[in-house]
Order: structure tokens, then sequence, then C-alpha cells
């Protein structure tokens, strides 16, 4: 060591670190490791949050490993738990999150430093964090380090024997949301200052914490789904898992904006659906199929989760009766998809499963109902008339196409003259004619239908021709006027996520599009595009449920100050709402209007429908050319 340094501090780590002898070096760190849990001198969080910092820039460093970081780091957590007159002594509040974050942090990649860590006894004071013995912070970091710990196989027996792990898990999964709002997003003056330290670094004001809150919520909630993913892979524990209560929430734990890159939820909902349990389960509890349904039409990159999810429930001869009426309309959609990720020949797959199911179950107790068995023959006859019009000549169906085209024309004129349910006819007729391999026609046909079906108040009909659309489209999933579409379906239906992320992908294509509609505006986001998001992001807002429970959120110039309260949308209204609403009918009173209400909703809306369709300026118009 430097004879010449300047420091105050026998031992500090910090020159420790610079001292130029290997040898000396580690005898310092081994020695520095095995004494800092006893000391109580000032200063102490420095040298932690120094490791903290190495951890996170070198976490397969093995140097600190073999020098007993990991005993250090627990004896630190235990200190913490223990000695409360220690813990709020200087700046030690913060030490028993570090460690648990470098615990965290070296265990994250390599299976060789969690057999260290668990031998060095880090999973006692972990699982004492996690009972929520100090607060969130800590339970956050605690979760990360034991659902590294569960990835592999030499150290999850060791966690899987404290079968508390699991229900603690399960717990903070569906409560971290409102955890994190009533202790600390809610009040601004109860804010913990370490809290908000750790949150912003110490750079960041009130608006800042409010962000990094719901952030780090949302990872409290999608690492206890991580940890309990973990588990669900044993069979042995899916009865624990697969509470009626928990399966039904899943769907909506989906990590918000602020969180994508974690399948979250449906991540779990598929390693469960892996097992005859868990799609028993699963098949049992109301409303999973149908969100199954609404994931697996959406355009996220977890679309193919909620695909093999329901592909699963229908091969399962136990559950494909239950499942079977709300699976296949949603799978027939999708059924255009020639590829997803890493799942080659998908739509190949999904008419295998549906040809399958009209087979097995053609007659006995648990035979399709007739609109489930019109959906698949539908979806096998299409397929037929492909391979038909392979053997075509090519003149014969340039003609198919040729009169295909005269009548898609005909439905625009139809459209355009008022009449949506006539020109919603023509494109089926069009859509009848045009050659099933015209990809980009028939996507051009579904999502000019899914149009009518929007103007006609039928937002089921208009989703399934968007999401039609969609998968034919190249690339996949990127036609922006059946993204926005879609999105005011979603709308209609109250499903504020999906709309949210239909609408942001629609925005997106707007900024790169080279349609020369966008491209003379000086701002190619369409304005209604704008507030529907806003909408949609105020109705989808991780802490809305959490809010409405506690009565909304205090302080100014919180971003969120109004949600989870009652209040006045007509700011947020989409752009077909905002031109019904000034279709220039009469003022009345409240009395006078609800009595007469029901006599004028349909001239109201054939009213406004028809000013929607003369000004242009809220509907992406229809393609009339493919």
């Amino acid at each position: 060591m430097d004879k010449n340094t300047d420091c105050p501090y026998p031992g500090c780590f910090f020159c420790v670190m610079k001292e130029g002898n290997p040898s000396k070096r580690r005898a310092s760190i081994l020695k520095f490791f095995r004494e800092l849990p006893s000391q109580d001198d000032n200063g102490q969080v420095l040298p932690i949050s120094g490791l903290w910092n190495t951890a996170m820039a070198h976490p397969n460093d093995p140097e600190f490993i073999e020098l007993g970081i990991f005993e250090c780091m627990a004896a630190l957590i235990w200190k913490g738990l223990k000695n409360r007159r220690w813990l709020s002594h200087d700046q030690n509040i913060y030490i028993p999150y570090y460690a648990a974050h470098i615990i965290g942090s070296y265990t994250m990649n390599m299976e060789e430093f969690a057999e260290r860590a668990v031998r060095a006894g880090v999973i006692p004071p972990l699982i004492e964090l996690l009972r929520g013995r100090l607060t969130w912070v800590e339970q956050r970091v605690a979760l990360r380090a034991l659902g590294h710990l569960a990835t592999y196989a030499s150290t999850f027996p060791t966690v899987a024997s404290l079968t508390e792990i699991l229900e603690l898990s399960i717990q903070l999964a569906m409560s971290s949301l409102e955890i994190v709002y009533s202790h600390f997003y809610q009040d601004i003056d109860r804010r913990l200052s370490y809290h908000c330290d750790l949150l912003t670094r110490g750079m960041g004001g009130v608006e800042m914490e409010s962000r990094k809150a719901e952030e780090w919520a949302s990872q409290l909630q999608c690492w206890a789904l991580q940890l309990i993913n973990c588990f669900a892979f044993k069979p042995e524990f899916l009865p624990a898992i697969c509470k009626p209560e928990f399966l039904v929430k899943l769907p909506g734990m989906w990590g918000g904006l602020v969180n994508e890159n974690s399948p979250a939820g449906i991540g779990l909902l598929r390693t469960i659906c892996h097992h005859k349990i868990g799609r028993g389960a699963v098949a049992s509890c109301p409303g999973i199929v149908e969100a199954l349904c609404n994931i697996a039409r959406s355009s996220d990159d977890w679309q193919y989760m909620a695909i093999d999810c329901l592909l699963w429930l229908l091969q399962d001869p136990n559950t494909s009766h239950k499942v079977v009426d709300e699976a296949v309309p949603a799978l027939v959609d999708l059924s255009e998809i020639t590829a997803l990720g890493d799942h080659k020949k998908l739509g190949d797959s999904i008419v295998n499963v549906l040809e399958e199911c009209i087979q097995s179950q053609a007659t006995g107790p648990n035979s399709l109902n007739s609109r489930t068995k019109e959906h698949i023959e539908d979806l096998l006859s299409s397929r037929q008339r492909l391979k038909w019009e392979k053997n075509m000549p090519k003149e014969d169906l340039h003609i198919k196409q040729a009169a295909s085209l005269v009548v898609k024309l005909e439905g625009n004129s139809l459209f355009s003259s008022g009449d949506i349910a006539g020109a919603a006819s023509k494109y089926s007729e069009a859509l009848h004619l045009c050659p099933m391999r015209s990809k980009r026609e028939r996507a051009v046909l579904y999502s000019n239908r899914a149009q009518c079906y929007l103007l006609l108040q039928q937002p089921l009909a208009a989703i399934s021709d968007a999401t039609r659309a969609l998968g034919l489209h190249t690339p996949l999933n990127r036609h922006a006027k059946s993204l926005w579409r879609r999105a005011q379906a979603y709308d209609m239906l109250g499903l504020a996520k999906e709309s949210l992320l239909d609408a942001i992908l629609f925005i997106n294509e707007c900024s790169q599009s080279n349609d020369p509609d966008l491209s003379l505006r000086p701002n190619k986001v369409p304005d209604y595009a704008e507030r529907l998001v806003k909408k949609q992001m105020r109705a989808a807002w991780l802490f809305r449920e959490a809010a409405t429970k506690h009565g909304g959120v205090r302080g100014e110039g919180d971003s969120h100050a109004i949600y989870g309260q009652e209040s006045d949308d007509s700011e947020w209204e989409t752009a077909s709402e905002s031109d019904i609403a000034d279709d220039g009918r009469d003022e009345m009173d409240e009395d006078d209007e609800n009595e007469n209400e029901w006599k004028n909703k349909d001239e109201r809306k054939e009213k406004a429908l028809k000013k929607d369709i003369k000004r242009g300026k809220n509907l992406p118009l229809l393609e009339d050319e493919p």
C-alpha cells in the first residue's frame, strides 16, 4: 500500500484496491470483507456503493466471489435487520439494499457464483427482506437475487425447499403496485429520502421520483413473476400457483410501457400451460381465455406466447371443449401468419390444430357448436381454395383479381356515399373473388371492411378483420391503417391496454411512413392518434387500480394527479367521438334529453357518421390501390 496516502481510514477499501502487489491486494480485500460487518465506523456506505458499481459493471469477475463478498453481504443484511440503531446511523440505511443488489448482480449469469452464494448463506437474510422486514425497495432487490438463484438447476432445490418464498412471491405479484403506490407514490411529503435518492440517484425532482417509482413497481411485480415462473416448471408447485384469484390477474400483469421487455403475466401463463395441471386450471378460470385471445391478436413481442397457450389448450382433450368456442375465432384470424419470430409456419400449425379439433369433436357431448364449426370449415375451405388456385391458369387468376378490383371500387363508392353496410358487403364479395395468394390486396380488403364494421358499431368484427389484415401484411403487424382501426375498436370495448399498444404502433408507422398524405404534414403524427394515446395511457396507467382504491393522487405537478378519480373525459375523446359530440343538435335540459335520447340515438349516429365520411379528417381514407 502507498505509505504516502492521505486517506485517514486505515484499511480503506479504495486504498486497498490501489495496491500494486497482487498477493497483498487479495489479502487486504479478504480482510476487508471479513471485518466490515463488525465495524461501526462512519462512511461504510461508500465502499458498499463502490462494490455495487463493480458488481453491475463486471458481474462475471470471480475475484470478489473467491474472497468472501457473499458472506460479507449476507452479514451486512443481517446486521441491518437486527441492529436498527446501526441502520439509522449515518447512511447505513442504504446498505441492505446495496448488499442484496450486489448478490443479485453476481448471481445473474454464473451458476458457479450462485452455488457459492447459497453456501455463503445468502438465502435466509434475503427471505427476511422478502417478508417486508424493511421496505418495498429492499423487497425488490431480494426478489431479483432470489429469482437469479432459482434459475439454476443446482441452486433451485435450496430455494424451493423454503415454500414461503413461493407464497410471498405470489402475494407480492398481486399487491406490489398497491404497495408502491400507497407507501411512496401517493403522498409526496411522506416519501423516505433514501428511497428518493435510490430512485433518482440524487439527480431528479418529484416528477422523476414518480416516474421511477412506476418503473420500480413494475419491476417488483415482474421479478416476482419471474421467481414464480421458476417454480411453475415443476408440476408439484402448480397447485399452489394455480389459484383462481391469482390466475385471473395474470393477463393484466403486463409490465406497462415502462417495463415492456418483460413477458410478465403472459410469460408465466405460458409456463403454466405447459403442464396438464396448469391447462386444467387455466381452462376453468373465467376470463383468462378471452384475455389470451386479446393478447394473441396483439402486435407486441409476446403475441406468440398467447398463441402457444391457446394451441396447447386446444390440443389437450381435457381442456379443448372448455376453450374451443372462445379460442377458435382468434386463431382463425391469425391463421394467415406465416412466421412469427422463431415460430416458422405458424399459420399451418394453427390450421392443423383446428382441423384436429373438428375431427375429434365432430360428435358426442363435447361437439362443436355450429358457429365454431363454421369458422373452422371456412378456414379449411380457404386453404383448399389456395391449393386449387395453384393449378389454375394465370389468365384465370388475373381475371379473378380484376373482378375483385372492380367490386372493391364499387364498395369504395358506396362507402363515400354513406352506404356503409353496402360497402362492407361489396368488400366481402371482393374477398371471395380475390386470389388467396394476393396477400397485399386481401389485406387492403380486410382493412377496408374493418373500417365499415367500425362505423357500424361492430367492434368485434372490426378487430377480426384488422387482425387478418395485419397478419397478411408484409412486414407483419405493420399495416398502419389496420392498427388504427383496431385501436379504435378496442377503445369501443373498453380495452385500454390493447388500444394503447395499437395506437402507439400506428404512430410509429406514421412517423416512418412514406405515404404522401403523411409526408406533406409538418408533424406526421395525427392529432386524433395523440388524443387516443393520452386517453388510453390514463386508462391503462399502472397505478390506476391502486389510485382508485386509495382515493386518487395528491400533489401538484404530478402528471397522474387525476388518475383514480372521476373526471371529465371530454379532453380525451377519440376523433369520431368528438365529431359525434359536435353534430349540431339543440341543447336541452337533462330531463328532456333523457326522455328523448332513445328516439334520437339512431338519427344522431347517422348524422355523425355522414359527417365523419364527408370531412375525412379523422378517419384514415380507404385504400383504393392495393
